[in-house]
C-alpha cells in the first residue's frame, strides 16, 4: 500500500494527545497495518536508551509498544532535557549540544532538516505513521520556530486530528480558538477533532458537538470517556505523582528532586499489592518509611544541593542511622557517595560537591555522556532485603560521569561483562546502582518488596503475583484500544487516513 500518516495536536499541553496516538498506534496494528509513532521534539527528562545505546523520548517508546515494534530513535529526533542553567539537545539519540534554557531557534534550520530526514527514513518501513505534535498547536509567539506541531504536519502532508481536554473546562473556547488562529491553509489540515477526559452521560453532551461543528465546520470524531489506564503518559507527570497512605502497607518514600528524572523506575513499585509509593519534597513529609530511595536527576550537584538547603538531606541521615535502608539510582548513587566532581563544567558551574557518604564511591562527571542497555547479577543480598543474590536484571544506563570504587564499597550489581555497576555499603543497608529501570525485572522486583514486608512484619491479603510485564502493557494496550473503538468514529478516521 501507499504510505499513509495521521498526526495529533492538541489545544494544550496534556489534553492526552500521547494516549490517544498509543490507542490509535494498537487499533491500527490489530487492523493488521506495520505501524510507528513520530514526534519531531520532545521536551522531558523521563527518557529511554535503545537497544543500540541512543536515547529518545519515553512517549514514543509507550507509542512503539502499542505498535508492538522496537523503539527507534528515529520516532523522536529530537528531544530536549532542560536542566538548572542549559537545555541539552539529543539529536537522533545523541548528545549535541547544550544551549541556554528555551533558546534553541538558532538551531531551527538545522533540527528541522534533520527532523525531515528521521521520518523520511523511518516512514520507508511501516504503512502508517502516527504523528504527535508537542503543547498548543496555535502558539503564535513559536510560530516561526515551530517544528513539532503544523510546521511537521506540512513537511510530513499529514491529516490532521485535534484533540482537547473538557476535564480541565473551556473545551470550546480552546477548540474554536485554537482553530481561529492557525492559517487557512493549517486550518485546512483539521479533519477531525477529539473531545477527550469526559466525564458524564455522552447522549446529554451530543447537542453541544453538533453546535461546535456548525460552528467549526469540521467533525468531531468522537468524545473519550474519562478512564484510567496503567500507561505512561508524559505529559501528566505531576497528574501521575500523587501520595497516598495506606495503613498495613509497605511504605516507600521517593525523593522528589527538582530535576528528577526517568520516574518510570517506579511504574511497578506503584503497581504491587500491599505497597504505598511516596513522592517527598520536604522534611516533615518523610515521616518513618520502610524504604527511601533517591531517584536519578538530570541535575545531581544543583539537586544535592537543593535537598541540603531544605534539610531533606539531614532528615535523611537521620532516618539512616534508625535503621531506614536507602536506595539510590543513578545520580541518586552518585550522591550517596562521598564527593561528586564536575571540574569540566558539564552541570554548570558548580564543580564540586560532597554527597551523604553512605557509599565509598566518588563520582567524576566527564563530557561523554554513558547511554547503553544493561543485563546483569545481583551480587549479594541486602541486610532487610533477602533472597535477591544471584537474580538476574536488566535496565538501561544515561549518565555522565564515572564513579570511583572504594575499599569500603561492597559490589552489589554486576553486568554481563564483569563491571560493577551498583554498590552497597558494609552494613548492606544502603545500596545504589546505575541502571534505571532494574525494578522491571519480574524476579527482582517480586523478591525485593516481599523481603521488605517480611522484615516490616507487614501481612497483606493480596498474593504476591505480578503479571508478567509486557502481557500487563500489552493487555492495557488492548483495552485503551476497544475504549477507542467503542467511542471514536474510526470508519471516519480510517477515511481522512485514507486506508
Amino acid at each position: 500500500m501507499d504510505k499513509k500518516n495521521i498526526m495529533f495536536l492538541g489545544t494544550a499541553s496534556s489534553v492526552g494527545k500521547s494516549t490517544i496516538a498509543a490507542a490509535i498506534c494498537r487499533y491500527l496494528k490489530n487492523q493488521g497495518f506495520s505501524v510507528a509513532p513520530f514526534k519531531a521534539l520532545n521536551i522531558s527528562l523521563n527518557s529511554y536508551v535503545t537497544k543500540n545505546g541512543l536515547e529518545m523520548g519515553r512517549a514514543q517508546v509507550v507509542q512503539a509498544e502499542a505498535c508492538k515494534i522496537e523503539p527507534d530513535a528515529l520516532m523522536n529526533p529530537v528531544l530536549l532535557k532542560p536542566s538548572g542553567n542549559c537545555t541539552q539537545v539529543i539529536l537522533n539519540g545523541k548528545v549535541f549540544r547544550n544551549i541556554e534554557p528555551y533558546k534553541y531557534k538558532e538551531l531551527n534550520k538545522n533540527l528541522k532538516k534533520k527532523v525531515k530526514e528521521a521520518y523520511e527514513k523511518l516512514k520507508e518501513d511501516y504503512d502508517i505513521i502516527v504523528l504527535e505534535g508537542s503543547g498548543s498547536c496555535a502558539e503564535i509567539n513559536l510560530k516561526d520556530s515551530d517544528i513539532a506541531n503544523m510546521a511537521m504536519a506540512e513537511v510530513a502532508n499529514a491529516p490532521v486530528i485535534l484533540v482537547s481536554d473538557i476535564d480541565r473546562g473551556g473545551v470550546f473556547a480552546s477548540i474554536v480558538g485554537t482553530i481561529q488562529l492557525l492559517s487557512e491553509a493549517e486550518r485546512s489540515r483539521i479533519k477531525g477533532v477529539i473531545i477527550n477526559k469526559f466525564r458524564g452521560n455522552v447522549e446529554l453532551f451530543k447537542p453541544a458537538i453538533k453546535q461546535l461543528e456548525e460552528i467549526i465546520k469540521i467533525p468531531v470524531l468522537g468524545v473519550m470517556p474519562y478512564e484510567k489506564f496503567d500507561i505512561e503518559d508524559e505529559d501528566s507527570v505531576t497528574e501521575r505523582i500523587k501520595n497516598s497512605e495506606e495503613e498495613g502497607t509497605l511504605d516507600i518514600a521517593i525523593i522528589r528532586l527538582s530535576h528528577m528524572s526517568n520516574f518510570t523506575d517506579f511504574n511497578i513499585l506503584e503497581r504491587m499489592p500491599g505497597v504505598t509509593v511516596r513522592y517527598v519534597t520536604k522534611p516533615s513529609e518523610l515521616k518513618n518509611p520502610n524504604l527511601i530511595i533517591i531517584p536519578g536527576t538530570k541535575s545531581t550537584i544543583e539537586d544535592l544541593q537543593n535537598i541540603k538547603e531544605n534539610k531533606l538531606f539531614n532528615k535523611i541521615k537521620e532516618l539512616k542511622a534508625n535503621g531506614t535502608p536507602i536506595f539510590g539510582i543513578c545520580g541518586g548513587y552518585q550522591m550517596l557517595g562521598t564527593c561528586i566532581l564536575d571540574k569540566l563544567g558539564v552541570e554548570g558551574e558548580i564543580s564540586q560537591e560532597d554527597g551523604f557518604g553512605f557509599l565509598d564511591i566518588k563520582t567524576r562527571f566527564n563530557e561523554t555522556k554513558i547511554t547503553k542497555q544493561t543485563k546483569g547479577e545481583i551480587l549479594c543480598d541486602l541486610k532487610l532485603i533477602r533472597n535477591i543474590e544471584a537474580s538476574t536484571i536488566s535496565g538501561y544506563e544515561i549518565h555522565n560521569g564515572i564513579s570511583k570504587i572504594g575499599k569500603k564499597a561492597i559490589p552489589f550489581i554486576k553486568d554481563l561483562e564483569g563491571n560493577v555497576v551498583g554498590v552497597c555499603d558494609e552494613e548492606k543497608m544502603v545500596a545504589g546502582t546505575y541502571l534505571h529501570g532494574l525494578f522491571d525485572s519480574e524476579e527482582f522486583m517480586s523478591l525485593f518488596v516481599k523481603s521488605l514486608k517480611k522484615y516490616n512484619n507487614i501481612i497483606t491479603s493480596e498474593e504476591m503475583v505480578i503479571e508478567k510485564i509486557n502481557e500487563y502493557k500489552d493487555n492495557q494496550y488492548d483495552k485503551l484500544a476497544k475504549l477507542l473503538e467503542e467511542n471514536i468514529n474510526l470508519e471516519k478516521l480510517k477515511e481522512i487516513i485514507e486506508i
